[in-house]
């Protein structure tokens, strides 16, 4: 067995950050078992769950539930899309889900920095925009997320 290194993406404080920065997330893909679990549990919908109904639908066919993309792509976020050092605290945001995520669609998350804004208040910490599109393989978005987030500064004030 060969030992290979595993490059850790390096993690980032508030001073490191600057408005126009871009971060590109690994890939992840929707599987339709999977929707229709997640479906069952958190969004029992037809148009989630059964892919009959769902044809019937709006969505022309079986969609994710945009809460499941949503938490896809926090998982894309956290493992490396938004490399934070002290973890992606959010404060708030607002979301769009522009196009349905299908079975089979693989996604990313592409991510912008907006806005960097330190406390006036707390000098060891500010506040982050960042703009995080979900795309499939298509390049379509299906997830839009504007959010504030807590970014802590490399050393304490």
């Amino acid at each position: 067995m060969m030992n290979q290194a595993i490059e850790t993406p390096r993690r980032l404080y508030l001073e490191d950050l600057y408005v126009g920065q871009h971060f590109t997330s690994g890939s992840y893909q929707m599987d339709g078992a999977r929707i229709e679990a997640f479906a069952r549990e958190f969004d029992p919908q037809p148009f989630h769950l059964d892919a009959t109904a769902a044809q019937a639908s709006i969505f022309r066919g079986l969609a994710a539930s945009g809460w499941h993309t949503a938490a896809v792509a926090m998982r894309l976020l956290v493992t490396g899309g938004l490399p934070l050092a002290n973890g992606i605290i959010g404060l708030g945001g607002e979301l769009a889900w522009p196009k349905p995520t299908r079975p089979g669609d693989t996604l990313r998350v592409e991510s912008e920095v907006l806005e960097v804004l330190p406390s006036r208040s707390k000098p060891n910490q500010g506040i982050v925009k960042v703009r995080s599109t979900t795309l499939n393989q298509d390049d379509e978005p299906v997830h839009v997320f504007i959010a504030k987030v807590l970014v802590f500064k490399r050393t304490p004030v």
